[in-house]
C-alpha cells in the first residue's frame, strides 16, 4: 500500500477499505488502459494533422461582436471540424446551446411537412421527445407535421433489420440513430454497427438521410459514423469534443447540404453561415478540440475502472468490466433509489466546484420524471466533466461520465463507493 497517497485519500473522506479495493481493481486494468492510451496518441494526431492542414493561427483566436461577419477564427474552426470528421462541411457555433439543441437544428432543417422520421434503435434519449413530439410540447416536429416511426433493438441489443425494412417507406426522408444508450441499459453502439446500419438502410433507400447523434462518443474509438456513410454527426461542444474548455457550443458535420439547411434554420434564411459572431470563445474550442483525445481517454478509464468496481459487487454494469467501449457512459443499475441519490452525493462530494452541494431529485425540464444530477463543474452542464445523473424511476439505474483526469474520475468513483457503503448498500 501507497501510505502517503492513502493518507491523501483519507484526508478526502475515503477510507483505507475503500481505497485498498479501488487500488486493487485498478491493478487488474492495466492491459487495457495501455490500449486506451494508443488510441489517445492516434486521435490526437489526428486532431493537430487537422489544425496543420487548415493553417490555425492565433489571428484565428480573435473575437468578433455583432453579425460576425468575416470571422476567420469561426470559418476555419468549422474547416477543422470537418477534417477531423471527414465531412464536407461543418457548423460550429456557440449558439448552439447544447447537444438536444443542435439535434433539433439539424432535424427540423432537414425536415419538411410530410417528412417521416425514423429510428430504427428505438427509443431517443428523453430531451428529444418532445422535439419529436412523441410527448406534447410547443415547435416540436409533429407540429409542422413531420411524422415519427422507431423500430425497437432486439432484446439481445442488435438491429431488428426485418422490421426496419418495412418501416422505410415512400415518406421516409431522414433516418436517426443515437450511438449512445441515454437513459437506457441497452448496448452502445460500435462505429462499425453503426456503419453497418446505414449501408442496410441505404440499399433499401439510397437517398435518405442518416443522422447520428454522436454525443459522448467522439474520440472513443480512431474512426467516427461520417467515416462509415452518415450523412450528419451532431453532438456538443460541453461533452467531448470541447476537451472541458469550451464554454458553450455545439457542432453538425454532414454532407454540404444538410450543414448548411442547418446553418439556415439556425440563423435566418438568406443568412446561413455567413453570420453569428463569437464573441471571444474560439480560442477555447480550438483548444478544448487539441485537448479532446487526452480528456475522454481520461474519462474512458474512469468509466471502464467503475464497471469493474460495481461489477465485482454484484451490481448490473453496461458495458460489464470486460466488453468493448463506444462511449463514455457508464450505467450502474441499483435497482433502488437510495442507491441511485447516495451513488450521485459520491460524486459531487469529489467535485472541485460545489463539492459541499448535496445533489437532490427534482423535476428537470425535458423528462418524464425527477432526474438527480451531479456535477460540480467549470461548466454548467458539462458532462465530459466529473458528473452522474439518472432518473428516479425503475431499474433505477445511475448514468457516470466524465472527469476531465484519469485521476479525478478515479477520486469521483471511490467517493461514490465510499457513501454507498456509508449507507450500508454495499459491503467490501
Amino acid at each position: 500500500m501507497n501510505l502517503e497517497m492513502n493518507k491523501m485519500y483519507q484526508n478526502l473522506g475515503i477510507d483505507e477499505e475503500v481505497y485498498t479495493f479501488g487500488e486493487e481493481i485498478v491493478q487488474t486494468l492495466k492491459e487495457r488502459f495501455a490500449a486506451i492510451d494508443e488510441t489517445v496518441e492516434y486521435n490526437q494526431l489526428k486532431v493537430i494533422s487537422a489544425m496543420q492542414k487548415n493553417k490555425v493561427s492565433d489571428i484565428h483566436f480573435a473575437a468578433t461582436t455583432g453579425y460576425g461577419y468575416n470571422d476567420l477564427g469561426r470559418d476555419t474552426l468549422e474547416e477543422v471540424y470537418a477534417s477531423v470528421f471527414h465531412t464536407e462541411a461543418a457548423l460550429v457555433r456557440p449558439q448552439l446551446i447544447c447537444g438536444t439543441h443542435a439535434l433539433n437544428v439539424a432535424l427540423s432543417s432537414n425536415l419538411r411537412p410530410g417528412d417521416e422520421l425514423l429510428s430504427p434503435v428505438g427509443k431517443p434519449y428523453d430531451t428529444l421527445e418532445e422535439v419529436i413530439g412523441i410527448r406534447e410540447s410547443k415547435g416540436s416536429l409533429k407540429e409542422y407535421g413531420v411524422t415519427y416511426r422507431q423500430v425497437d433493438l432486439l432484446e439481445d441489443g442488435s438491429f431488428d433489420y426485418e422490421n426496419i425494412k418495412k418501416a422505410i417507406n415512400s415518406k421516409t426522408k431522414l433516418i436517426t440513430i443515437q450511438r449512445s444508450k441515454g437513459y437506457q441499459t441497452r448496448p452502445t453502439l460500435s462505429v462499425k454497427q453503426i456503419g453497418e446500419l446505414i449501408a442496410f438502410v441505404k440499399e433499401i433507400k439510397p437517398n435518405v438521410i442518416c443522422m447520428v447523434d454522436n454525443c459522448y462518443g467522439e474520440f472513443v474509438e480512431r474512426i467516427e459514423p461520417t467515416d462509415v456513410g452518415a450523412d450528419m454527426a451532431v453532438g456538443s461542444l460541453i461533452k467531448n469534443p470541447g476537451g472541458g474548455l469550451a464554454p458553450i457550443g455545439g457542432y453538425i458535420v454532414g454532407t454540404k447540404e444538410c450543414v448548411e439547411n442547418a446553418a439556415y434554420r439556425l440563423s435566418s434564411p438568406g443568412l446561413g453561415k455567413e453570420v453569428g459572431a463569437t464573441l471571444g470563445v474560439t480560442q477555447s474550442f480550438f483548444q478544448g478540440l487539441f485537448l479532446a483525445p487526452t480528456v475522454v481517454g481520461g474519462a474512458l478509464k474512469g468509466a471502464i475502472f467503475a464497471a469493474n468496481i460495481y461489477q465485482k459487487l454484484g451490481f448490473v454494469v453496461v458495458p460489464d468490466s470486460t466488453q468493448s467501449r463506444h462511449d463514455i457512459i457508464q450505467a450502474v443499475t441499483f435497482g433502488s433509489a437510495k442507491g441511485v441519490i447516495e451513488f450521485c452525493k459520491g460524486i459531487q462530494a469529489a467535485a472541485p466546484v460545489d463539492s459541499h452541494v448535496v445533489p437532490e431529485p427534482w423535476a428537470m425540464p425535458g423528462y418524464d420524471s425527477d432526474v438527480i444530477m451531479a456535477a460540480g463543474a467549470f461548466i454548467q452542464g458539462s458532462s465530459i466533466e466529473l458528473s452522474a445523473d439518472g432518473p428516479i424511476k425503475p431499474p433505477y439505474a445511475v448514468y457516470f461520465q466524465g472527469g476531465l483526469t484519469w485521476q479525478h474520475a478515479k477520486m469521483g468513483i471511490m467517493m461514490s463507493l465510499q457513501k454507498l457503503k456509508d449507507a450500508g448498500i454495499v459491503k467490501l
